[in-house]
Formats: C-alpha cells, sequence, structure tokens
C-alpha cells in the first residue's frame, strides 16, 4: 500500500476538462485520500459544455469549440464521467485563449517549461478565481 499514512489536506485541486475523464478520475482520488479538497474543473470558455452540463445537471452537446486548448476541443461530457463530477466537481470555470497564452509565458518564462495551452488551464483557472477574490 503506497498510500499515504497521514490524510492529504488541499484546499483545492484545478483539473482541466476535455471529456471529463481526468477530471473525474481525480475527482474520485481525491475523494478518498483528501475529501474536504474542492475539485475545481478549468476549460476553455469558448468550449464551455461541462460549466453549461453541470449548471442544466444534463449533458449539454456544443458544436467543436474554437480555442487553442486543442485537448479540451470536445463536444460533450461522457454519461459516467458527467455522473461522477456531479457527486464531486464544485464547479467549472472558464478561461480564454488569451489567458492560456498568459500562463504559456509564465511557465516558459519563470519555470522554463514548455506548457501546452491545454496543459495551462488548472493555473489559468487558479489565477482567474485568485484574482477574482473567490
Amino acid at each position: 500500500d503506497e498510500r499515504p499514512s497521514e490524510p492529504i489536506a488541499l484546499d483545492y485541486l484545478f483539473v482541466c476538462v476535455g471529456g471529463g475523464g481526468l477530471l473525474s478520475g481525480v475527482s474520485l482520488s481525491a475523494r478518498a485520500l483528501s475529501p474536504r479538497t474542492k475539485l475545481i474543473g478549468v476549460e476553455p470558455l469558448a468550449g464551455n459544455d461541462a460549466q453549461r452540463s453541470l449548471r442544466d445537471d444534463r449533458i449539454v452537446r456544443i458544436p467543436t469549440p474554437n480555442t487553442i486548448a486543442d485537448g479540451a476541443q470536445t463536444q460533450h461530457l461522457g454519461e459516467l464521467t458527467f455522473r461522477i463530477m456531479r457527486r464531486c466537481v464544485e464547479r467549472i470555470v472558464t478561461v480564454t485563449d488569451e489567458e492560456l497564452v498568459e500562463e504559456m509565458r509564465f511557465f516558459g518564462e519563470r519555470m522554463k517549461m514548455v506548457v501546452e495551452p491545454t496543459g495551462c488551464l488548472g493555473l489559468a483557472g487558479l489565477r482567474k478565481m485568485v484574482e477574482s477574490g473567490e
């Protein structure tokens, strides 16, 4: 058993959203290891099907979104992932392509890392919530 002996204490965990597989899987793990952690999904504003799906309590289908976050260019959530997300995800935050470019620049300049746009969704969502005072 490689689980930590002490509970993990995270306030928030930001995860990118496309079809919902990564977010739903992470949310199940986080609930088991850190039940008080708030799970926040982050998706491109141009492809906010997950945000709309959770708000409307049904899977919303959209045309393929026009965004630089190509890993999140999905048209809808999966049935299983949607059921898990409804149970475990606190909310979905959306970010613009411009915000993703800012985070790509941050990773490049400060961290000396090249990160593709979809990989920047989590940090962009965190920054958006912090800047809005949430």
